[in-house]
């Protein structure tokens, strides 16, 4: 969630650390800090805010020199405030921190610096037991005082008698590294320093990167040279701007029949989806007897849509599971189990414990991200990876609809492979995924009409959304978008569950979403519909081009896909929807209130 930065090399520091910055502000902060070696004072300067960015950047004026660390926070141990925020300097190191050590009340107590603290945080109580440690040698310390730590870091860290240095260990949050001509930088999210190199690695756990302006060398904590993978960064970072659209999240979503696109297309062959590229061999798919899904939020209505797929088509038992909850509630699982997980990010705290738990009971594992290098690509058995392309605002968009693909994609694999569809049904299914992205261009270009159609929102502080069979996956994603980013009290139901209690809640002119895409339930969602319009409600129709009737009244018209592929072009609308509302409303569509884009604490 918190985001770092840091450089050293040949030119001033604090300009490169605030651009860092800001572009980490995407992951979600509430404060923000830089610490600059200064050559004449000979020691890390602190300048650090509770805020944005931008009150950083006007106290940090005077800050000079050509090496340091940045941190954008979002608070867990101790409230918002300056004493708080990162960096924390005690004795001679100043670092910056990322993730949650859970000793550190022991700790604290241990060295007895309680009445030497200047803040309430867990992260200053690590930069203590460092400078405890610290008798000279920087890694020694660092090492030591990591042994005794419990819990999730990524620190970045300076000493005062070693300028113009840095030293880095992580433990799950990543830390980031990549070097060029005019210095090495390191950062938590590849987004920030991009565009200095496409050639980059992962800092490997449990190591020491010790950062100068001219190399990065990597040991493990008995000294060896280690030689991390390098990765090359695969999408132009230039292309992560808004490119004249107001927010991200409308770029984003105008981009999502380019990257559905390349999402389908770059795993065929011969007409059938094909992961050989990245190496995911075929016996995953027919050497499992179920499959459980885990995933949070977002992700994992994209697994709710995979689970309807793959039962459908394949006949395989599906299970959807909240990542945060899967290991806590003994869930059945051994080698004849598929593990699919799904993320964004590749970073997410709770997937990445869930994957690891059940690769321990022996599970195979397969993961969906967007990230390439990240922690849950490198723990799982398996990866495919989205194409999706940076995803800056918060609320997901391209990158669920391309997690969405990617089951599509697995689904009629596995059909395959297992005898569900023959040749033919296979390029009949691929042929209908291949109209996906057409479908969704069509929606976006008559994005004005559900524009108006958000005006009826505007002043709503509950509202409802009824589907049934693939319809109420894809309600729930959209629900939760409204939710995200217009803070409108949304839940979305399976009509048919309507009258076993949630029609109590419909009253007079109460709006109403209602998506109708299953031609096989027409007749029963249109009941539904009647169902609220009789208790006054105010009801928004989403109906298939084809589907169209007297019966009901049509708000929007989808276009026109067989039923099972219909999940992508219906949420993209309730994107739009969603997008609308909350812009038209005066949000920050990018960063609603409370949320961050990436979440690696528990």
């Amino acid at each position: 969630m918190c985001g770092i930065i840091g450089y050293t090399g040949y030119s001033e520091a604090r300009g490169i650390l605030l651009k860092g910055l800001k572009t980490l502000e995407y992951r979600g902060y509430d404060s923000a800090g830089i610490a600059v070696y200064h050559p004449e004072f000979k020691e890390n300067l602190v300048t650090k805010y509770a805020g944005r960015v931008e009150k950083l950047m006007e106290g940090s004026g005077d800050v000079k020199g050509t090496c340091g660390i940045g941190h954008t926070r979002w608070a867990t141990h101790g409230g918002v405030s300056d004493e708080n925020s990162h960096p924390h300097k005690f004795g001679n190191v100043t670092l910056v921190h990322n993730g949650i050590i859970e000793n550190y009340a022991a700790i604290k107590n241990q060295l007895g610096i309680a009445n030497k603290l200047r803040s309430e945080t867990d992260s200053e109580v690590v930069a203590a037991l460092i400078d405890t440690y610290y008798n000279g040698n920087p890694k020694e310390a660092i090492i030591s005082a990591v042994k005794e730590l419990s819990g999730t870091f990524g620190l970045a860290i300076m000493f005062d008698d070693i300028p113009n240095e840095i030293f880095a260990v992580r433990n799950v949050s990543p830390i980031i590294c990549c070097q060029n001509a005019d210095g090495a930088y390191i950062a938590s999210d590849i987004m920030a320093i991009g565009e200095y190199s496409e050639d980059y690695f992962v800092l490997p756990e449990f190591s020491v990167a010790h950062i100068t302006k001219d190399s990065i060398e990597v040991t493990d904590f008995k000294g060896n040279k280690v030689e991390p993978k390098m990765l090359k960064l695969d999408w132009d970072i230039k292309n992560s701007g808004k490119k004249g659209y107001p927010f991200y999240m409308e770029k984003e979503i105008m981009e999502q029949p380019e990257v559905i696109a390349k999402t389908i297309d770059s795993r065929m062959k011969d007409g059938k989806p094909d992961f050989s590229g990245e190496r995911v061999d075929d016996s995953i798919f027919t050497e499992c007897d179920n499959i459980t899904v885990i995933a949070c939020g977002t992700a994992m209505h994209a697994g709710l849509i995979g689970k309807f797929l793959i039962e459908k088509t394949c006949g395989v038992p599906v299970t959807v599971n909240m990542a945060s909850e899967y290991m806590y509630n003994d869930p059945i699982i051994n080698e004849r189990t598929l593990v699919i997980c799904v993320s964004q990010s590749g970073e997410t705290i709770d997937t990445l414990e869930a994957l690891k738990y059940a690769r321990r009971k022996g599970a195979r594992s397969l993961s969906i991200v967007n990230v390439k290098g990240s922690t849950i690509a490198r723990e799982s058995e398996n990866v495919i990876y989205t194409n999706a392309g940076p995803e800056i605002a918060v609320a997901s968009t391209k990158a669920y609809t391309t997690q969405v693909a990617v089951f599509y994609l697995i689904t009629a694999k596995m059909a395959y492979l297992r005898g569900k569809l023959s040749d033919e049904e296979c390029a009949e299914f691929i042929g209908e995924l291949a109209k996906i992205p057409s479908a969704v261009q069509d929606v976006l270009d008559r994005r004005t009409d559900i524009h108006r159609l958000s005006n009826g929102l505007l002043t709503a502080e509950h509202t409802f959304m009824i589907g049934r069979g693939l319809d109420y996956p894809s309600l729930l994603e959209a629900s939760l978008k409204l939710k995200e980013i217009s803070y409108i009290h949304s839940e979305a139901f399976a009509s048919g569950e309507l009258k076993h209690g949630t029609i109590a809640l419909i009253t007079d002119q109460t709006p109403v979403i209602a998506l109708v895409t299953q031609g096989n339930l027409m007749s029963k969602q249109v009941s539904n519909i009647r169902e609220v319009q009789s208790r006054g409600a105010n009801v928004l129709t989403f109906i298939r081009r084809d589907l169209k009737n007297k019966d009901v009244e049509c708000s929007f018209e989808l276009p026109e896909l067989k039923d099972d592929f219909m999940a992508i072009p219906g949420v993209v609308a309730m994107q739009l929807l969603a997008y609308y509302v909350s812009s038209d409303k005066g949000l920050d569509v990018d960063k609603p209130r409370n949320l961050a884009k990436v979440v690696t604490v528990e």
